[in-house]
């Protein structure tokens, strides 16, 4: 059966300082998101042997953890291409068209991004994501690793908004972590995964 693996960064854990540390990149990759991928590989190992031994008093406790711990895999993906030591500062072309058709300007979008970022009670992401139905952006705010997201949607720029993602640099003002989120988006992989989510039709969710 396969297994999940940790992705491998293209950048060192030294690239995006200032704004995020050495510190924090080695911790949150290594030992973070790490745990996340052996949670999953856990939960799919359980899974196996309940089926192999037709014994599913644990299931529920199962699919839960494979839930959040396979959030958590996928959406530190996600965040890692996210981010460059070179970002472009502002999305362009088709994506920086929809930014202003969706939220009528791209200092709009960023407000609402860092709003609905920094209004996360607890642990969580916030998430520029594609609607399929509506065919439309959108911004959410993703609860712990696996709640409170429209089923279907697509991420296309996610921030972490887990203390352990700040805390070692910025403490508990998280405003200015988000700030400083704003200098090393890799606006290139977002615009990619905005032109890949567009390809998928809305129809395969709206069958009947």
């Amino acid at each position: 059966m396969p297994v999940y693996t940790l992705p491998e960064l293209t950048y060192d854990y030294a690239a995006l300082e200032p704004h995020i540390s050495a510190r924090i990149m080695e911790l949150h990759h290594s030992k973070h998101h790490a745990a996340y991928v052996a949670g999953a590989n856990t939960a799919l190992e359980q899974m196996e042997e309940a089926r192999t031994n037709n014994s599913f008093g644990a299931i529920n406790k199962f699919e839960k953890d494979l839930a959040f711990h396979l959030g958590g895999h996928i959406n530190h993906s996600i965040f890692w291409t996210n981010l460059s030591p070179d970002s472009e500062g502002r999305p362009s072309g088709e994506l920086a068209a929809a930014i202003d058709e969706f939220f009528g300007s791209f200092d709009a979008f960023k407000a609402h991004f860092s709003a609905a970022s920094l209004g996360i009670q607890g642990s969580g992401w916030g998430i520029l994501s594609w609607d399929p139905v509506g065919s439309r952006l959108i911004i959410q705010q993703l609860f712990d690793q696996q709640a409170n997201t429209a089923q279907g949607t697509v991420p296309l720029l996610q921030l972490d908004m887990w203390e352990h993602a700040f805390y070692l640099d910025y403490q508990n003002v998280k405003a200015d972590y988000v700030a400083a989120f704003w200098n090393i988006v890799n606006w290139g992989n977002v615009e990619q995964r905005f032109a890949a989510a567009r390809t998928h039709s809305a129809g395969v969710l709206l069958l009947s």
